[in-house]
């Protein structure tokens, strides 16, 4: 199918390039030339303005929206509308909250637009790996757009989990409990570290932790990455920005009666790391790097993103 993507960081570009290499046609905007040179190399059709983009898609046009969320979203949404046409499908895969994607689809269908919020996981290992995909829509835009989930996702990887919001609520609940997972290793690992009569080697046990153990998952592996020799983990501070989406999962608890404290304490954790630095923190902190790519601070002030992505095994 033709389709489009607004936003070419990290995640649009992977994106673009796995639609690519699954046969798709991709219209690309982002506001950068260099992003656009980029997937144009890939073979994408860039584009500079957005009236250029809704002009080089094909009726019934589709375009995925993969820009921070809030206020760029909404804004490229509401723009993106002014050009679009009955029929057309507007689909958000950022982290929005599922709120606004409800008012953004009814503003939305009055025009005859539909709405889809994909809520999307997988970070920068995303592009080989495949992308968890939670759609939220109706059935008539959801179809339209399918054969993208399909390539986009790994297998069983897509499920269209309710109507417009249910998309962002579940990948809202999912990283939620990325927050206490990654919280519990980070624990863990601080215990035995201070475990000094031991002389504990944590990269060693991460690993072996990662064959036949019970608590064994991919945020594991990605421990073990993070506390390689080489990964440049003690050169980081153990400050964990606060994203929203725990937030988000924790007010979601209190209103509607269901205890979470260990989402709950997770989100307090990484509040309190604006004021302290731990090996917990320093671990949370190189996780985020490790699955998102998302920048840490260093020792030295600077910010880094690269600093603790060794090359896949």
């Amino acid at each position: 199918m033709k389709i489009g993507m607004i936003g070419l960081g990290k995640m649009g570009a992977n994106m673009t390039e796995r639609l690519l290499k699954g046969g798709h046609e991709v219209v690309a905007f982002d506001l950068h030339a260099e992003a656009r040179d980029a997937v144009a190399k890939k073979g994408a059709t860039p584009t500079a303005t957005l009236e250029e983009f809704a002009a080089a898609l094909s009726a019934p046009r589709a375009a995925w929206v993969m820009v921070p969320a809030g206020e760029a979203t909404n804004t490229t949404i509401d723009k993106l509308a002014e050009l679009f046409e009955a029929g057309d499908v507007i689909i958000d895969g950022g982290n929005s909250n599922y709120k606004e994607a409800i008012e953004i689809a009814a503003r939305l269908e009055k025009k005859g637009i539909g709405f889809i919020d994909a809520g999307t996981s997988g970070g920068v290992w995303g592009l080989t790996e495949g992308y968890c995909l939670m759609v939220g829509g109706t059935d008539e835009s959801v179809a339209k757009v399918e054969p993208a989930f399909l390539t986009l996702a790994p297998k069983d990887g897509y499920s269209h989990v309710g109507p417009v919001g249910a998309g962002h609520f579940v990948k809202m609940v999912h990283n939620g409990i990325e927050y206490g997972l990654m919280q519990a290793y980070a624990e863990g690992f601080e215990i035995m570290g201070a475990a000094k009569e031991f002389d504990l080697d944590l990269h060693e046990i991460a690993s072996i932790w990662r064959y036949g153990s019970v608590v064994r998952s991919w945020l594991l592996d990605l421990a073990e990455r993070s506390l390689r020799p080489d990964a440049g983990f003690d050169e980081i501070k153990g400050v964990v920005v606060d994203s929203g989406e725990g937030r988000w999962t924790a007010q979601e608890a209190i209103n509607r009666g269901v205890p979470a404290p260990v989402i709950t304490s997770a989100l307090f954790t990484r509040f309190a790391s604006q004021e302290q630095d731990s090996f917990q923190l320093k671990l949370l902190a190189a996780l985020r790097n490790q699955f998102g790519g998302h920048a840490v601070t260093l020792e030295s002030g600077q910010q880094g993103m690269e600093t603790l992505t060794p090359a896949k095994d």
